[in-house]
């Protein structure tokens, strides 16, 4: 059964994704590097960071780390898991800012927990990412996305595209100058040149999405 590491060689990816995608290639040569993320290196709990996921869902962090706070101070604990949460009621977690629905996926989450349906980091160490995702989707609250953000940037897994999110769209919009975002059909069927770094890729798709030329810097360079 083969193991997957966490994270990838980003040098690899950088040199992949350049020869293979001109237009791609442009802009990552305008953006310089992107270095692996820290998340890689550092050791997590699935279950806490999916109770986390769930709580800052729809909230600024600010207001979410609040809340989270609150919860905490209420369990007397920093750890989120169905033996922590069976601490405090449905009121109590009210009384913490938390909305129904987000106890709902809280307690769906502690049973499933409890019954032994959430892998932890050795299962996943030895599930491929559509394992994992259909293992964490069947959780209320927490969508196909959540669980690809986990991949990224917990798990490192090389090859995720997140092709309902938004930033990523318009990135591959201004990679290929096009009139409109592409549909997350569209955008699937254009990462395949990505692939085997289609993360990486991704990384670059929310760059370019949020860049912009500070106009003052064209100014001077202008005058130069």
């Amino acid at each position: 059964m083969p193991r997957y590491r966490r994270g990838f060689d980003v040098d690899e990816a950088h040199d992949w994704l350049s020869r293979r995608d001109r237009r791609l290639g442009t802009w990552m040569k305008r953006l310089g590097p992107i270095q692996a993320q820290p998340g890689w290196a550092k050791t997590f709990d699935p279950v806490d960071a999916l109770a986390r996921a769930i709580l800052f869902q729809q909230l600024s962090g600010k207001a979410a780390s609040t809340i989270v706070g609150r919860v905490e101070t209420a369990i007397g604990s920093p750890r989120l898991h169905a033996d922590t949460l069976s601490r405090i009621d449905d009121a109590g977690l009210r009384v913490c800012g938390v909305s129904g629905n987000k106890t709902l996926a809280l307690r769906d989450l502690a049973r499933r927990e409890a019954a032994g349906e959430i892998p932890d980091l050795r299962r996943m160490s030895v599930m491929d990412h559509d394992a994992i995702i259909d293992a964490l989707v069947p959780i209320r609250g927490i969508g196909r996305w959540t669980v690809e953000m986990m991949l990224m940037f917990r798990l490192g897994r090389p090859d995720i595209l997140p092709v309902d999110d938004l930033g990523v769209r318009k990135g591959a919009q201004r990679v290929d100058k096009a009139e409109r975002m592409p549909s997350p059909k569209e955008l699937l069927a254009r990462g395949e040149k990505w692939g085997p770094f289609r993360t990486y890729a991704s990384l670059y798709l929310w760059r370019i999405a949020d860049f912009t030329v500070d106009p003052k810097a064209t100014t001077d360079r202008s005058q130069g």
